[in-house]
């Protein structure tokens, strides 16, 4: 539900692509989700794609929790059982904190669209530094399901009863 009280918060959002086989110009997954961050009033401040490699995933995920003018971090790939699929394992030790349900959500408004493939999803979000990180699988169709069904609304303020855009408070400076 949505209030009119108040308008849209822009807010800073980085996109990140693991994947072994796209590249910049066939990343479907990583630009649905910039244009949809864009059409929802948000700014795309960085974009960047890299190996499916825990070390390169939490270096560059990092670097994003470090800067100020980060706030969201969407991910998208690297949440599977494939032996390379290693998401989840770079990103939960950056987490102050994990939000379980985005989880939960998104794996039961995916098993109406895929059906049971979706206990296969280790799709997951947690708060580091006051970044918001969420984690999808690297298909654009679960990249949808997760901006629709969950994202649009939980980064949008005017969302009642609430929403994820007060967590996000100035970071420290150093």
């Amino acid at each position: 539900m949505l209030s009119d009280v108040s308008s849209i918060v822009a807010l800073n959002i980085a996109v990140l692509t693991v994947s072994d086989t796209r590249g910049p110009e066939d990343d479907t997954s990583g630009r649905f989700l910039s244009e949809a961050a864009g059409a929802a009033g948000h700014e795309l401040v960085d974009r960047a794609l890299v190996i499916d490699d825990v070390y390169r995933i939490r270096a560059q995920l990092s670097l994003w929790i470090a800067d100020p003018g980060v706030e969201v971090v969407l991910i998208t790939g690297g949440t599977g059982f494939a032996g390379r699929d290693s998401t989840p394992e770079a990103v939960e030790p950056l987490f102050d904190k994990t939000i379980v349900g985005f989880g939960e959500v998104f794996r039961a408004l995916s098993l109406a669209e895929i059906g049971t493939s979706t206990v296969q999803s280790r799709a997951l979000a947690g708060l580091a530094n006051r970044t918001l990180i969420f984690c999808m699988p690297g298909s654009t169709g679960a990249c949808r399901t997760a901006w629709t069904g969950i994202l649009r609304e939980q980064l949008d303020v005017r969302h009642r009863p609430c929403n994820f855009v007060g967590l996000l408070r100035p970071k420290s400076q150093p």
